[in-house]
């Protein structure tokens, strides 16, 4: 996994600020709930390329994670704003990857690296329809 953001593709930002209940009985954010920040930066990432869950779900299809590895660098605290930068690390006939960091402020507070499969909403691969991939290999490869 990258320590460091790409210079060389699109990336896309994604803000929050961490809610109490989110927090375990030490204060800081509990290692669970860092994957749903990811997961809502991914998510916010896919709408704003057109591939909202809506769109996926109405066409019968869905991203699926079959892969994730997460490193926890520092801890996120109450009412802390984290920002998470996400992009598309590769993308092939069934299977996208995923890289993202969370910051606060600079410092690096975890990183993850996520393999998402393209199925139907039975779970069945398929292929990551054509105009999907081009996109995709297009903010792979452009600067944003």
């Amino acid at each position: 996994m990258a320590g460091q953001v790409p210079s060389d593709r699109e990336v896309h930002t994604t803000t929050l600020k961490v809610r109490f209940y989110e927090l375990d009985p030490y204060d800081h954010v509990n290692h669970t709930n860092y994957f749903s920040y990811f997961e809502t930066a991914r998510i916010e990432y896919l709408t704003e390329m057109g591939w909202g869950l809506d769109i996926l779900k109405q066409n019968g299809q869905q991203f699926v994670v079959v892969e994730i590895k997460a490193r926890f660098h520092a801890a996120a605290r109450y009412g802390e704003e984290l920002t998470i930068k996400t992009w598309i690390e590769d993308v092939g006939r069934v299977k996208s990857e995923w890289h993202q960091l969370m910051f606060r402020g600079d410092e690096v507070v975890a990183d993850l690296a996520v393999v998402a499969a393209f199925t139907d909403l039975d779970g069945r691969p398929r292929r990551i329809p054509p105009e999907f991939v081009e996109e995709m290999v297009r903010i792979r490869t452009e600067k944003g």
